[in-house]
């Protein structure tokens, strides 16, 4: 005699984290998972380049062109195209950062990255400190203006997109700069390469 167990719902999403979700995967078209709180797929429409969040603000600041930056506790998201993160390495490498520790790293293929609340749209309630958060938000079509590596016969410049190696080479020296600035207990001291 079978025995019939009876059936367990599916956990669901609160009625916020389904409308994030439905706005990431509507409205920009990219892969959500898991919640709450919902994660975004990283290496489909978008890879992720993550560094300390001091060394992030530091980026913000320099003339180097980004797409869209997301924030949480720490440290700093820079969106760039997908397959960048599998670039990072060789990067640091040919600009002469190999070997330095940066704290500098790359999401790509089957990594995850909290889904902050989309642009307009609050937290639940009380946004825990630390929540992540859109400091320049996607917008529909971004992925075709994220940072990348000028693929042959095409020139970096603003008719096609930011340059990966320019920012990378920008994150790099800010996350350096922001290392040696830890390591004086705060004190900025001049840099030698400044």
């Amino acid at each position: 005699m079978a025995v019939t167990l009876p059936s367990v719902p599916s956990p669901r999403f609160a009625p916020e984290e389904d409308a994030y979700a439905a706005w990431y995967g509507k409205v920009l078209g990219w892969t959500v998972t898991g919640g709450p709180p919902a994660q975004l797929v990283t290496g489909v429409g978008f890879d992720v380049l993550e560094l300390p969040s001091d060394a992030g603000t530091a980026l913000l600041r320099r003339p180097v062109a980004t797409g869209p930056v997301a924030v949480m506790g720490r440290r700093m998201r820079f969106l760039v195209a997908p397959g960048s993160a599998e670039e990072l390495d060789g990067l640091l490498d040919w600009l002469e950062w190999g070997g330095v520790a940066l704290d500098l790293t790359a999401l790509g293929a089957g990594g995850r990255i909290t889904a902050p609340a989309p642009p307009g749209r609050p937290l639940p309630g009380e946004s825990p400190r630390g929540a992540a958060v859109w400091l320049r938000p996607p917008e529909q079509g971004c992925e075709a203006l994220l940072p990348a590596l000028p693929g042959p016969g095409r020139a970096a410049g603003p008719a096609h997109g930011p340059d990966l190696v320019r920012l990378v080479a920008a994150a790099a020296t800010e996350c350096h700069r922001a290392r040696l600035g830890r390591r004086t207990n705060g004190v900025r001291q001049p840099l030698a390469f400044s």
